[in-house]
């Protein structure tokens, strides 16, 4: 009969859960920021210069997410537009060997995905022609 060590399997959920890379969400670095203001020692306050650059980060995170949903919006915008002009048309791949009538399409994260007549799906990436 094989016994299971529970100290083993404990510590091996604890490294296996401690080798995820963690990621600090912009709600998670504000909190962590105003902690850090509340909480500093009054007869040492933390360095201007450090402070700046927490400042600096800050903008630099609220910046980068904005760009990034600015960017998110384009990208769709550019899948409908795609799509739109798919619809009912024919489509040729890149190497010529896939060609039908597309009949739908999907959004997929890489590229819109077109359905065509026969039940067959092509990507619309860069490279297929639409006539």
């Amino acid at each position: 009969m094989t016994q299971v060590n529970p100290l083993s399997s404990a510590s091996t959920a604890t490294t296996s859960a401690a080798a995820k890379p963690q990621t600090l969400d912009y709600s998670a670095f504000l909190q962590l920021l105003i902690a850090q203001m509340k909480n500093q020692d009054p007869t040492e306050p933390m360095d201007s210069a450090q402070y700046m650059g927490q400042l600096a980060s800050f903008s630099q995170v609220e910046q980068s997410m904005a760009a990034n949903a600015k960017l998110d919006s384009l990208l769709t915008s550019s899948s409908l537009q795609i799509a739109d002009a798919a619809i009912g048309r024919t489509v040729t791949s890149a190497d010529g060997l896939v060609s039908g009538t597309v009949t739908s399409v999907r959004i997929a994260a890489d590229a819109p995905i077109a359905t065509l007549a026969d039940g067959r799906e092509l990507a619309l990436s860069s490279g297929v022609r639409m006539s």
